[in-house]
């Protein structure tokens, strides 16, 4: 196998059975749903750990009745990540020819309330899963779904400008956005964050210590009509089930011109799948929906009212969350430069009209 800089790494064609940890989720599931369109045997794992850390109301328990109803063959394995006999167990058992990991504690505000859960199901629990990829075939591409939170606030040092409805980048070296190469040390990045760049070093070391074919997925905003969004985890779909139920959303600082960009869980599942197809060692990926699919959240009211026809109810907090991004969005020159055939698919308002039509039609905890 070669450095992350050297060739991609040839992968044949027989691999067929995936494992995907976080399986009832926004990722996990679009995950599950694309591999099996290609043809690949489904193995989720999910212990609805969503509706521990959110209530009821992230409950995902609805999620994993559907790919259990929809895809042939998908077998669901109650587990916790954190337990790390279990994984090997059951690593040991399904010998994945895939791994896609987007288990995790999500949010950067919750993780201060629960540091030790927070920490051992971000870093330990990805750990656990990268050992036992290890010790059962190291030769299985192993994809991590990290966050753009591993660059903590450091994207807030960059000299922005005011526009009527959203901040953006002055300095014209951030034209088109933040590069994979943008500094994640010496900010402030909340325990969530910390967390997950513990997680995120421990994959780009197992690929690059033991040459194992791994990436690290630094996410922006992950979104699809699949998503349970809360008030904590979920900017776009839990703002539009505030717009659709007339629920007041709370607006956390920066006057609500905060920029983020948006990616659907289906262009996020095809780049994963891009990558399998052609596996690199070690790499690094900002994964967002680029410049052209970032929003503020005064733009992101504006469109949520032009599709569901109902005025936005929302109260102004004047101070930011710990860490959080005035402006944020992804360089996705290198994703396009190592996987020429992949680019963002779905638009940021046909997005949104997908979460509004969910929405409706979705069965209210």
């Amino acid at each position: 196998m070669k450095s992350a800089s050297g060739p991609r790494i040839p992968f044949g064609l027989m691999a067929k059975r995936l494992l995907v940890t976080g399986s009832s989720g926004l990722i996990g599931s679009e995950v599950c749903v694309y591999f099996s369109k290609q043809g690949y045997t489904v193995h989720g794992v999910d212990n609805n750990q969503r509706a521990v850390f959110f209530g009821p109301q992230g409950d995902t328990r609805w999620n994993q009745q559907r790919l259990l109803r929809d895809l042939p063959g998908f077998q669901h394995h109650e587990l916790d990540i954190r337990d790390r006999a279990g994984v090997l167990a059951l690593v040991r058992e399904v010998k994945p020819d895939v791994i896609v990991h987007t288990a995790a504690q999500p949010s950067h505000d919750r993780a201060a309330a629960i540091p030790f859960d927070d920490f051992d199901t971000n870093a330990v629990g990805t750990l656990n899963l990268l050992e036992a990829n290890r010790q059962v075939n190291p030769e299985v591409p192993f994809v991590h779904m990290s966050t753009n939170k591993v660059y903590g606030d450091a994207p807030n040092s960059i000299a922005l400008r005011e526009l009527p409805t959203r901040w953006d980048y002055a300095d014209p070296a951030y034209e088109h956005g933040i590069a994979e190469t943008f500094t994640i040390d010496q900010s402030k990045h909340s325990l969530f964050g910390a967390s997950k760049v513990a997680g995120d070093v421990m994959v780009q070391e197992y690929g690059r210590y033991f040459g194992m074919p791994t990436c690290c997925l630094r996410g922006g905003c992950l979104t699809g009509p699949n998503h349970t969004g809360v008030e904590l985890h979920g900017f776009l779909s839990y703002l539009v089930k505030c717009n659709l139920e007339g629920r007041e959303y709370r607006v956390f600082g920066y006057k609500g011109k905060q920029v983020r960009d948006n990616i659907h869980s289906l262009d996020v599942a095809r780049f994963m799948h891009a990558f399998v197809q052609a596996p690199r060692v070690g790499e690094v990926y900002n994964l967002g929906g680029g410049k052209a699919n970032s929003c503020s959240i005064l733009e992101a009211f504006a469109i949520a009212e032009k599709l569901s026809g109902k005025k936005m109810v929302y109260t102004y907090v004047d101070q930011n969350r710990i860490g959080d991004h005035i402006c944020y969005y992804s360089d996705l020159r290198k994703m396009r430069a190592h996987y020429p055939s992949w680019d963002i698919s779905v638009s940021l308002e046909e997005t949104i009209r997908q979460i509004v039509e969910a929405w409706q039609q979705r069965p209210q905890n």
